[in-house]
């Protein structure tokens, strides 16, 4: 029977959900996806911490020096994303009140978005073998 490559790919509509926790891939993908079209970025912008370091130099105290060393740009973005983050499409915050009583009102603004997405475009499905 055929299947998508990869496997796991989606076959429908696609929603992002990002918040101030993501950074170093979170912004990365949120970014791309936005970049790409794939679908909107629903939450609230992310914390914009892109460049990795690497722990290179031991010192004589047995402590390491970091330096900035893997940086990101990305077609429309440039270097932007870097200590700004990625702004959604669809600006949801979480407050603490939310969070305290078992709310999340990102994903459940994201799970509409994707139902109404669904109900637009519904998912396709492999063609048959011939």
């Amino acid at each position: 029977r055929p299947t998508s490559y990869p496997q796991d790919a989606p076959r429908g509509p696609v929603v992002a959900v990002a918040n101030e926790f993501s950074g170093s891939d979170g912004d990365i993908v949120n970014a791309a996806i936005k970049a790409l079209g794939i679908g909107p970025v629903v939450g609230v912008r992310t914390w914009g911490g892109v460049i990795g370091i690497d722990s290179r130099y031991r010192l004589v105290d047995g402590t390491l020096i970091t330096q900035p060393k893997y940086a990101f740009w990305l077609e429309g973005y440039g270097w932007g994303v870097e200590n700004h983050g990625v702004d959604p499409d669809v600006e949801v915050p979480q407050r603490p009140q939310d969070h305290a009583a078992g709310r999340d009102p990102q994903l459940d603004e994201a799970i509409t978005l994707a139902l109404a997405a669904l109900d637009e475009t519904p998912a396709k499905t492999p063609p048959s073998l011939p």
